[in-house]
């Protein structure tokens, strides 16, 4: 019985991350592969890659996401601290319930009426006041930044609930304000969270489809939409290309966050 136990759940362990990664390997040996259909294994090759070099829409388009997703990264953690650490430890204040509606509201709404809203706001405004002007890079990250900010929220909210107090409350026996203990008590000790927590939202505008295509205009296509633009005409090799770069470059990204996170538990 536990022989049979135990050849289940290899099997199941087995099925379940070849589901996840056989894809995603696939994906990265055809990006090597020489023929010009990415489903038909003709020989080794970097062509693709070079190929890759020479498409200036493609790498315009990636080099605009991943500034984008990092601004939007960096943003959503800076008010997603607060609005976390607002939840958990202000209490219950007078607008609690409606603060957390308005913090959460991103996760539950789909994200077509998130673009929708967001694509009449920036219509208005620009009616009303001329900015912004147009629709770009700068529509696109604020429309981003909504969605990541509730993310962060739950990850900050979390960590800072599972804090030591004592630490804190020390320090300010000693004089300390509660701004200096945020920042020299606080803050060092959530460093995983929000390392974590960038990481996640760097990820989501990465990603996104639906928000980028209400809000982007003429000379502003992020990758994700300019690949689905490419799909519907057939998929080129050079697309595999530019995946397993990005997959490299998120590895070591995980590899540098896990390090550092072994580097804070081990302190």
């Amino acid at each position: 019985m536990m022989r049979q136990n135990r050849t289940l759940y290899w099997l199941t362990l087995i099925l379940g991350f070849g589901f996840l990664y056989v894809p995603i390997i696939s994906l990265v040996v055809y990006s090597f592969n020489e023929s010009t259909l990415v489903t038909v294994w003709s020989g080794f090759s970097l062509k693709w890659y070079s190929s890759l070099w020479n498409d200036r829409a493609l790498l315009s388009a990636a080099l605009l996401s991943l500034k984008i997703a990092a601004f939007t990264a960096t943003t959503a953690v800076i008010i997603g601290t607060w609005a976390g650490y607002v939840l958990a430890r202000m209490g219950r204040f007078k607008g609690f319930s409606l603060y957390v509606a308005m913090v959460s509201a991103p996760l539950v709404l789909p994200e077509v009426v998130l673009g929708i809203s967001m694509l009449l706001l920036f219509v208005e405004m620009d009616a009303l006041f001329g900015w912004p002007a147009g629709r770009g890079a700068l529509t696109i990250w604020a429309g981003h930044t909504m969605l990541c900010v509730a993310y962060v929220v739950v990850i900050i909210q979390s960590r800072v609930r599972d804090l030591d107090r004592s630490l804190e409350e020390a320090a300010m026996d000693l004089g300390a304000s509660p701004l200096t203990v945020f920042f020299k008590i606080t803050l060092p000790l959530i460093v995983p969270a929000l390392l974590a927590a960038w990481l996640l939202a760097f990820t989501l505008s990465l990603d996104d489809v639906v928000i980028a295509s209400f809000l982007s205009g003429p000379g502003s296509t992020t990758l994700p939409v300019e690949i689905f633009s490419r799909v519907r005409l057939g998929l080129r090799p050079e697309v595999n290309a530019l995946a397993t770069l990005l997959i490299a470059v998120v590895a070591v990204g995980m590899l540098v966050a896990h390090w550092v996170q072994r580097r804070n538990a081990r302190a």
